[in-house]
């Protein structure tokens, strides 16, 4: 059995004992943070930083190219998934990686 079954299945085995009064109840708490809004300037640093060109990157983003271009010139602003996307590009040390895109 897969691992996300089996922490499934553990966690309605706990909620199951504490509803009889067995077992402790276990929380977890999830901070989520807003949303960081990118100037051009720095979603065009973002881009060279993973050393993609505008094409490749529009296909990573899932948008065409010309949105990157009016992205990286301030013309319009991505929206609220793109800039999450943006984010973890931003925080993680991307390496230089030869990108393939499958058709």
């Amino acid at each position: 059995m897969s691992m996300m079954f089996e922490e499934l299945k553990q966690g309605l085995e706990e909620a199951i004992s504490f509803e009889r009064g067995s077992g402790k109840a276990r929380t977890k708490t999830y901070m989520i943070l807003p949303i960081k809004e990118y100037t051009g300037k720095e979603i065009r640093e973002i881009r060279m930083k993973a050393g993609m060109t505008q094409r490749v990157f529009a296909y990573y983003m899932g948008v065409s190219h010309k949105t990157v271009e009016a992205w990286e010139h301030g013309t319009t602003h991505p929206a609220g998934p793109a800039f999450r996307l943006l984010e973890l590009l931003d925080s993680k040390e991307i390496s230089s990686t030869e990108y393939v895109i499958a058709k």
